[in-house]
């Protein structure tokens, strides 16, 4: 079966849940409580060790097949634009990120601020008044973040189109 990235992730996200539905089922119902006297085949919870073992293990199966599958289909192809395969650009996106949060506290900086709490939070009653200076260039740092804001949105909506028009062939093994 052809299927995109994005139906893929939908699909093992389906198949996560199927396998946490399994064990929270197992959980309740491979042991039980019943008080002295009770009719203990009346309270016993309906459950078979091997065939929920089984069922986990095809599951896990299924998992494994299809997380394969998205992680050759992420190291083999490339992202338009951008010379870095799919696997490459998920790494380098959350680094694109971190760079433009730090870049957006450098650049929302005054070139000389007054300090007005001490280092425990508190006003300072020191009749001395103390700055903080940038160290850099804000207009210099304004442009990275410009930069850095463009590259990032470029490469989101790159790897967007390819995660919603570029297939791969998904095990049948792991529809079912």
């Amino acid at each position: 079966m052809k299927c995109t990235s994005a139906e893929a992730s939908k699909l093992l996200r389906k198949l996560i849940e199927e396998k946490a539905t399994l064990e929270a089922k197992e959980e309740r119902s491979r042991v039980f409580i019943a008080a002295v006297g009770e009719d203990i085949e009346s309270v016993r919870p309906d459950y078979n060790y091997q065939e929920t073992q089984d069922a986990l293990e095809a599951v896990d199966k299924k998992i494994r097949l299809l997380k394969h599958t998205i992680n050759c289909f992420n190291t083999t192809h490339m992202v338009p634009g951008f010379d870095m395969t799919i696997d490459q650009i998920l790494v380098y996106i959350p680094q694109l990120s971190e760079r433009k949060a730090r870049l957006l506290n450098m650049k929302d900086r005054l070139p000389k601020q007054r300090v007005e709490l001490d280092r425990y939070g508190s006003r300072t009653s020191s009749n001395l008044i103390e700055y903080t200076y940038a160290n850099y260039d804000i207009s210099i740092v304004e442009a990275e973040y410009e930069r850095v804001a463009d590259i990032l949105a470029k490469a989101q909506t790159a790897l967007d189109v390819i995660n919603n028009t570029e297939t791969m062939d998904i095990p049948e093994y792991c529809e079912k």
